[in-house]
Parts: C-alpha cells; structure tokens; sequence
C-alpha cells in the first residue's frame, strides 16, 4: 500500500455489492472533483468459498433490499435481473472475474471504475451473467476498448494477480476500519486516512460532493467512523 501526495476517495468495493450500486452516483460525484483521485480497491466479496449460484432462496432474500436500493438513490434494477437473472439458476455469482476486468481497463487506459459501474450496470439493470468472460469481454467493447488487447490483459491479470488486488484490498478495508462495502476513506497528503459515513449523501449526489469540497478545504479533516447498515458484509452481501 502505497501512501499519496494527492488527496485521494479509496473506495472499497465489490461488483456483486447491492450496496456499491447504490452509491455508483457518489463515486462519479467525487470522480468530478478537481484536485482528488478516486481509488478503487476491489475486495473480493464473493470469491472462493464465497461463490454463489442463484436460487429461489437467495432471489426471494435480495429482491426486498434490491427495491429498497432503488428507492433510495433511484438506481435501476431491470426486469431482466428480476426476472432474468435471479431465476437463471445455472447462474454463478463469482466476483474474480468482473474484478480482473476492472483490472484490465484500468491497465489498459485508466478506465477501471468505468468498467466496474458497466458491469453493474449489466448486473443489476440487465441482468447479464457478469463472471462470464464473454460478457465482459462484450462489456470491454461498450467501453470502447481494443478486444485483442483487453483479452491479453484479462488473461495476464487472472488468478493470482487478481487474488493480491484483493488481498491488498482488504488491507485498505481494514486500515479504513470498514466493516464491509463499500467503505469511502479520504487520504491526505502525509498518509492521514479518513473514513467516511456514505448514508447520508446516498442518493444524493450533489450534497455529497460539496461535503467533499468541504473536506478538502480542511488543513486536515477529522470525520469521526460511522457504522451504516447499508452496507454489504465483507464476505456475502447480508444487507
């Protein structure tokens, strides 16, 4: 983990997070900001053992939070993912794969959180299976990416790459003291890591982004680490 000079929004997240989709707005406010970078750490959520295929228990368990989510921050949540996806029980929830795509568009031109709000987008609006390979490969396209070159990087960047973004990944969630995804943490020039309460600003993105421009006009910010229950645990998203 490497500290930065400039002040920097790290963003803990996970593909399959409900709870990140919401707060895909919040992330493009901060994006707009000048003078702050926005860093994206993918955390491996459903990986491993925490693989999940589709059922009619787990659709009948997130479709009540998934609304919840929608009128909260107005984010969509297509027919094509209730009705599609979340009855595709041959479906794997796997967060490795989508995770190595937002590795390879960040290697290729910059554009990893650009990928990881398409493929929740996919996801959760239209219901595309998103650890399919192909799918992200016809995801990389939308982008505009080079299809050659973003399969070498995918392929590069699989397995064991992926698996140390996310170890380190989880090193940043712990040190911002999250307890899950999305965590927001600002750092300072220096190596000051500060975190920050999202459920506030959810749907709300205007506000949020002055509260940022608030935070950046501080010598040195002090926002005190707020437990949100909108949030996906570090391991399943429990919401």
């Amino acid at each position: 983990m490497s500290i930065s000079s400039i002040p920097t929004l790290h963003y803990v997240f996970d593909p399959l997070c409900g709870w990140c989709y919401a707060a895909a707005p919040l992330v493009d406010a901060a994006r707009d900001l000048p003078g702050l970078r926005v860093q994206f750490h993918g955390g491996g959520m459903m990986t491993g053992a925490n693989r999940r295929a589709i059922t009619p228990q787990w659709r009948d368990y997130v479709m009540p939070h998934d609304r919840r989510i929608a009128a909260l921050t107005g984010q969509p949540f297509g027919d094509a993912y209730f009705d599609g996806l979340l009855r595709d029980t041959d479906a794997v929830m796997d967060s490795a794969p989508p995770t190595t795509a937002v590795l390879a568009a960040e290697a290729l031109a910059g554009r990893g959180l650009d990928m990881a709000h398409r493929v929740q987008r996919a996801h959760y609006a239209q219901g595309r299976r998103i650890a399919d390979v192909a799918v992200l490969q016809s995801l990389a396209a939308d982008l505009g990416l080079d299809a050659t070159a973003f399969a070498d990087a995918y392929e590069r960047l699989a397995g064991a790459p992926t698996q140390a973004h996310i170890a380190d990944s989880r090193q940043w969630l712990a040190r911002a003291g999250g307890q899950g995804f999305p965590t927001f943490a600002l750092q300072r020039e220096g190596g000051a890591l500060v975190p920050l309460d999202i459920g506030p600003w959810l749907g709300r993105p205007a506000p949020w982004r002055a509260h940022l421009q608030g935070l950046l006009a501080q010598a040195q910010p002090t926002v005190a680490a707020a437990t949100s229950a909108m949030a996906c645990g570090p391991d399943a998203c429990d919401i």
